[in-house]
């Protein structure tokens, strides 16, 4: 009988060890739920108000300047209505290679026409195929949060070679 007691305890203890584990997951997930900031949206989701307006999309043509080096560019016209799926994308017929000429769009860049070990294709990749997953229109909306983003110009570094 002595050989069953420790075995009972053990399983007592285990019990209670994975109860107390459940019941410190479930507060900690309350208190940090409770602790972090909402960024958009409603505070009562159920409740009926009256939405804000859309923003509006900058559609004025002009490439902006990038924010980082690798950053995708902005799209800087309207895509309403552009067909995106497996069979057709709309974005090729202006942006495509073979057909920059005659539409006066910039080319989609070299790294488009590369599989992943980076050989070069000759359409483009079909992991870049989606266009909007990377590049996206740009709203007139205010940030949800404040940008305090500084470039390497900013901070006092000057570029290899400037002659400090």
């Amino acid at each position: 009988m002595r050989s069953q007691n420790p075995l009972r305890r053990l399983m007592v203890r285990r019990t209670w060890t994975i109860a107390a584990l459940g019941l410190s997951l479930l507060t900690g997930t309350v208190v940090l739920a409770q602790t972090v900031p909402q960024l958009s949206g409603r505070p009562n989701p159920m409740e009926n108000t009256k939405s804000e307006p859309l923003p509006r999309w900058v559609v004025d043509d002009i490439r902006k300047m990038r924010n980082y080096p690798d950053q995708p560019p902005i799209i800087p016209h309207s895509i309403e209505g552009y067909q995106l799926s497996v069979n057709t994308n709309r974005c090729m017929s202006c942006h495509k290679r073979e057909l920059t000429e005659g539409s006066g769009a910039p080319m989609i860049s070299v790294t488009h026409y590369m599989n992943r070990e980076g050989q070069m294709l000759a359409d483009v990749s079909p992991r870049r195929y989606f266009c909007t997953a990377c590049h996206v229109p740009q709203a007139d909306a205010r940030p949800l949060v404040d940008n305090t983003f500084k470039d390497m110009s900013e901070l006092g570094f000057k570029p290899a070679g400037s002659g400090q």
